[in-house]
C-alpha cells in the first residue's frame, strides 16, 4: 500500500513538473521578440546588406548574452533578398503570414523599401527601413520608419559645398535602381535652390562594367565644371576610374551610397579627392571626445573586431533600427502598438547616423546636420574642413 502511495506521489511530482515546463515554454514562446530582417546580403547590392546583416547578429548576441530586452529574448529570422524587389515582397510576405514577425528591418534598397512599405502598412507590422529615398516616410504612415538620413539633406550639402567652391554647371549621373532614381529626382528639384545648373542629366545600367562612352559625352560639354554621381552599385567606382581613366581632372562628387572604404578601394587612385556626405561614423576616432563618439566608437570596434573589416554606415543602418526598437520595447513592453507609439516619442538618441528625434510627423528623425562632407585622401576618408 506503502508503495503505491510512493508511486502516485512521484506520479503526481512529475505531472507538476511537466505542467511547469510546459507553462513555462509557453510562457518564452509568448514574449519571444521576433523580429524579420531582409537584406541584401549577396549579389550587386551586398555592399549595404552584408554589413547590415552581421551588425544585427553582432548585436542579437549581444542582446541575448545580457538576458534579452527586459527579459524577453530576440529572435531575428533573416532573408537575403540579394537586392530583388520581387524577393523583398515575397519575405515580407512570408515574414507576416508565416513567421508571425512584429517588425522588419531592411531593406537595403529604396527601390525594395518602396515596394513593400504598403504591405506592412496595411498588416499593421512596424517597418524600419535601411534605405535612404525620402519617400519612404513620406507622406508619413503610422507605421513604416527609416534610419539612414534622407536624400535631400545629402543633395543640400553637396550643394553647399558647390556653392563654397564656385561650381555652377554640372553633370548629372545616376543608377537605374530605385536609389538613383530617388537621388535624380531630388538633385533636379534641388539645384535652382543654390543657383546650380544642370547642363548634362545621365542614367546608366546599375549592371554597367564600363562607362567610357557615357562619360566621353558629359566631358564633351564644356559647361560642365563639376561631376556628381548617385549610386549604390559598383558601377560607381567604374565611372570615377573612367573619368580619370579619360583625363579629365573635374571635381567628382557621389551621394552618401559611397560611404563604404570598399568603393574606394574598387576606384583606386581614381577615389582620391572624390567628395561625398556621409555620417560622422567614418570618422568616429578623429572627433572630439563625447558621447556621440562614445557610441560610435563602441559600434566601430566591436565590428571591426569580430569580422576584421572596416565599418560602414550601411551596417549602422540596421544598428540603429535594432536599437531603436530596443529602446521602445523598453519604455512600452511588447505590444507592438505601444512600440510603435513609443518610437514616434523617442528623442535625443545617438545613433550611428546622428542623433534621432521622432515625432508623428517625422518617422526619420534626422535632420540635416546627419551629414558631413568627406573626401578620399591617401586612400581613407577624411573629413572635408573642420566643422
Amino acid at each position: 500500500m506503502k508503495k503505491c502511495a510512493n508511486s502516485g506521489i512521484r506520479l503526481l511530482s512529475q505531472m507538476l513538473l511537466l505542467t511547469v515546463f510546459l507553462l513555462t515554454a509557453a510562457v518564452a514562446a509568448a514574449d519571444q521578440l521576433k523580429i524579420g530582417v531582409i537584406l541584401a546580403e549577396t549579389g550587386p547590392a551586398s555592399f549595404l546588406g552584408g554589413p547590415g546583416a552581421r551588425s544585427l547578429r553582432m548585436l542579437e548576441s549581444e542582446i541575448n548574452g545580457a538576458g534579452g530586452i527586459k527579459g524577453n529574448p530576440v529572435q531575428l529570422i533573416f532573408r537575403d533578398s540579394g537586392g530583388s524587389a520581387e524577393k523583398a515582397v515575397s519575405f515580407t510576405r512570408q515574414l507576416i503570414e508565416e513567421e508571425k514577425v512584429f517588425a522588419i528591418i531592411g531593406p537595403s534598397t529604396s527601390g525594395e523599401a518602396l515596394k513593400i512599405k504598403q504591405i506592412c502598412e496595411d498588416a499593421g507590422i512596424i517597418l524600419f527601413s535601411c534605405a535612404a529615398a525620402e519617400l519612404i516616410v513620406k507622406p508619413v504612415t503610422p507605421h513604416i520608419f527609416k534610419t539612414a538620413p534622407s536624400d535631400s539633406f545629402a543633395a543640400r550639402r553637396i550643394f553647399m559645398t558647390m556653392n563654397e567652391m564656385s561650381v555652377a554647371s554640372i553633370a548629372v549621373v545616376t543608377d537605374n535602381t530605385g536609389f538613383g532614381k530617388a537621388g535624380k529626382d531630388q538633385l533636379l528639384k534641388i539645384a535652382p535652390e543654390y543657383g546650380i545648373r544642370i547642363v548634362e542629366n545621365e542614367t546608366y545600367d546599375k549592371d554597367a562594367t564600363d562607362l567610357t562612352s557615357l562619360v566621353a559625352k558629359i566631358k564633351a560639354n564644356p559647361e560642365v565644371q563639376a561631376v556628381v554621381n548617385w549610386s549604390i552599385v559598383p558601377a560607381q567606382s567604374i565611372i570615377a576610374k573612367n573619368i580619370r581613366q579619360a583625363g579629365w581632372n573635374v571635381p567628382i562628387f557621389q551621394s552618401h551610397g559611397f560611404a563604404n572604404l570598399k568603393y574606394a578601394e574598387a576606384a583606386g587612385a581614381a577615389a582620391e579627392g572624390i567628395i561625398f556626405p556621409a555620417s560622422r561614423l567614418m570618422i568616429a576616432d578623429t572627433l572630439p571626445a563625447g558621447p556621440q563618439k562614445d557610441f560610435l566608437m563602441k559600434y566601430k570596434t566591436g565590428y571591426e573586431t569580430k569580422y576584421g573589416e572596416k565599418v560602414s554606415t550601411f551596417g549602422g543602418h540596421s544598428y540603429d533600427a535594432m536599437l531603436l526598437l530596443k529602446q521602445a520595447i523598453e519604455t512600452a513592453g511588447t505590444d507592438p502598438e505601444k512600440i510603435r507609439e513609443a518610437l514616434e516619442n523617442i528623442k535625443g538618441f545617438y545613433g550611428t547616423a546622428g542623433e534621432f528625434h521622432f515625432t508623428p510627423d517625422d518617422h526619420c528623425g534626422l535632420g540635416i546636420d546627419a551629414f558631413t562632407m568627406l573626401t578620399v585622401k591617401n586612400g581613407r576618408f577624411e573629413m572635408l574642413k573642420k566643422e
